[in-house]
């Protein structure tokens, strides 16, 4: 089977590469993209950046010159649903956007996850507040690449899963503005970042450093997770 992943950033992917054998670059106009064996799996990762337009790009771009049997979102998410903790797994039982609902498939896992609705938007959910409302409106999780990803799979009438790790929690706030750092190319600028942290040293530094522990931690359950799906 031939599987095409999409995520935003290549650090959502380090778990997956390590199950995988004989990765090597992809030829694929993305940012980032691997190629290789899971499992039985025939497998193109391609990383392009945080937001639905540039994971469209992505899909595209891969449909190009890799044609697979399934597509999945991946990578991180935020918590919407309280018992969600960082470095659990959700698998999607759909993808809501601002234009409607998409389904999504289960793929098949002895390992410990979660389900529920994945809820795609533009920008980073930073606030409690607004998880709160995402959450009163049906959803356990959010992100903001998946939607794109699923409309592209209905789209080439390819199977659509979204598997998703949590880096962030229900009940917490961001002190540090990752919105206002979001590139148009879907980078986030580290030197505005930074300059915004220093003005705020105590509190936000920490945060980035837990931030940054959290995504290294969430990658590899995501991995161990995947390598054992069955799609």
């Amino acid at each position: 089977m031939k599987i095409l992943m999409i995520a935003a950033a290549p650090m959502e992917f380090p778990g997956i590469l390590r199950h995988m054998s004989g990765a090597k670059p992809a030829d694929v106009a993305a940012d980032w993209s691997r190629r290789g064996r899971l499992g039985d799996h025939e497998v193109l990762l391609a990383a392009n950046g945080a937001g639905a337009g540039r994971a469209s790009a992505a899909l595209n771009a891969a449909l190009a010159s890799f044609s697979p049997d399934a597509i999945v979102s991946t990578g991180f998410c935020g918590a919407l649903a309280p018992e969600l903790q960082v470095a659990d797994v959700v698998i999607a039982t759909g993808v809501t956007t601002g234009l409607g609902t998409f389904g999504a498939l289960k793929p098949d896992s002895g390992r410990a996850h979660h389900m529920g609705v994945v809820c795609s938007i533009d920008h980073v959910a930073q606030s409690m507040a607004e998880k709160r409302k995402l959450r009163a409106a049906g959803a356990s999780a959010v992100e903001m690449e998946a939607g794109a990803v699923a409309e592209g799979a209905k789209a080439h009438a390819l199977p659509f899963y979204c598997v998703r790790v949590v880096t962030d929690l229900a009940e917490e706030d961001m002190s540090n503005d990752f919105n206002g750092a979001l590139r148009p190319d879907g980078h986030f600028s580290t030197m505005k970042i930074l300059q915004s942290a220093l003005r705020h040293p105590l509190i936000r530094l920490p945060e980035l450093l837990r931030l940054r522990s959290r995504c290294v931690r969430s990658a590899q359950a995501l991995g161990d997770f995947i390598a054992d799906c069955r799609f």
